[in-house]
């Protein structure tokens, strides 16, 4: 590939974000944002043994939420039917999951008074919202249009 067309592959895809034309590259990078947070959520869980069995549900959802991106990558029909399905269950699975992260803070010695040694090494906090963002780009993909 020259130099002026790398210029003109850039100035693409620039234009496709600024109207709105985003629809398969966030489908494909939603498939991809869910498989590697579940590779991080499984390895996390598993150090904890499963200990709730509310613990795989995000092992669950994440196979159906890949399925549905890669789908959404070639078919614009998997991308405005199955992608934003997927992606809401895998939302509210993060965000039922930031609920569980912080009874788990809470249930330590100490809860919440003890914040700043609890949340440290309590279940992380913020991690299940990273959930709720990567179901957020899957839904958001569906409401794009297709690139040209």
């Amino acid at each position: 590939m020259t130099v002026p067309d790398s210029e003109h592959l850039i100035d693409r895809v620039v234009s496709d974000i600024a109207h709105g034309r985003f629809e398969r590259s966030l489908s494909g990078l939603t498939a991809v944002a869910a498989a590697l947070t579940c590779g991080e959520i499984y390895l996390e869980h598993y150090k904890a043994s499963f200990g709730n069995k509310f613990m795989w549900a995000p092992v669950i959802v994440t196979p159906p939420l890949v399925v549905a991106g890669v789908g959404g990558v070639f078919s614009e029909r998997w991308a405005k039917t199955a992608l934003p399905a997927t992606a809401a269950i895998y939302a509210a699975t993060g965000l039922l999951g930031e609920y569980f992260h912080a009874r788990g803070v809470h249930r330590k010695p100490g809860g919440w008074h003890l914040a700043s040694y609890n949340v440290p090494m309590g279940p992380p906090i913020s991690a299940p919202g990273f959930m709720a963002v990567v179901g957020g780009m899957g839904i958001l993909a569906a409401l794009l249009r297709r690139e040209e």
